[in-house]
């Protein structure tokens, strides 16, 4: 069974939308303060060992303008690996290896995972996470909090009256403050 690991950006007060500059939200852009060799050598590898990239459509929409003008061995991998994008609106994706998800989502990735195959990345994608989450297709949360609050922007989880019990596997620190917490779905 393939794992499904959800990776993302998040401050501290829990935001996670805009972590690059964007013309429309002043609090947006909030990631590149923190950065550094270690964190993007970690990304790197994340990327590396991922099979497939899955991403909403917001997320795939800036990746797709992103990275296909860009080279390098991170922007390689980024090109080549089949990509899926859970969209209800989109027909032809323009970026290379991309296939869109029409359909149920809990059902498509269910299919998804019992394939033969390494993991799933799912980069940031807010939306897409919170409708994975709900359906308990997240193997996986690997969060780099970033030692900054913004108290505006689109969180990490939705609120809820679900509670939803993860267990920490994993820590590690980077440079300017910056904390990787992994965790997984809590035995029930």
């Amino acid at each position: 069974m393939r794992k499904l690991i959800f990776s993302a950006f998040v401050t501290l007060d829990g935001v996670m939308e805009s972590p690059s500059p964007e013309p429309d939200r002043a609090w947006s852009g909030w990631v590149a303060a923190y950065q550094s060799p270690e964190q993007f050598a970690y990304k790197f590898n994340e990327v590396e060992e991922a099979e497939t990239l899955l991403l909403g459509r917001v997320t795939y929409d800036t990746f797709s303008d992103a990275w296909p003008s860009r080279s390098g061995p991170f922007a390689d991998k980024m090109n080549a690996i089949p990509k899926l994008v859970a969209s209800r609106t989109m027909d032809k994706p323009q970026w290379n290896n991309t296939q869109v998800i029409k359909g149920d989502l809990a059902s498509e990735i269910t299919s998804l995972k019992q394939g033969d195959g390494g993991p799933i990345l799912v980069a940031g994608s807010r939306l897409l996470s919170h409708a994975l989450g709900a359906a308990k297709l997240i193997d996986e949360y690997r969060l780099m909090v970033m030692p900054v609050t913004i108290g505006i922007g689109g969180r990490l989880f939705p609120e809820t009256e679900r509670k939803t019990a993860l267990e920490l596997v994993e820590t590690q620190t980077f440079p300017m403050g910056v904390a990787l917490l992994t965790y997984r779905q809590a035995a029930a």
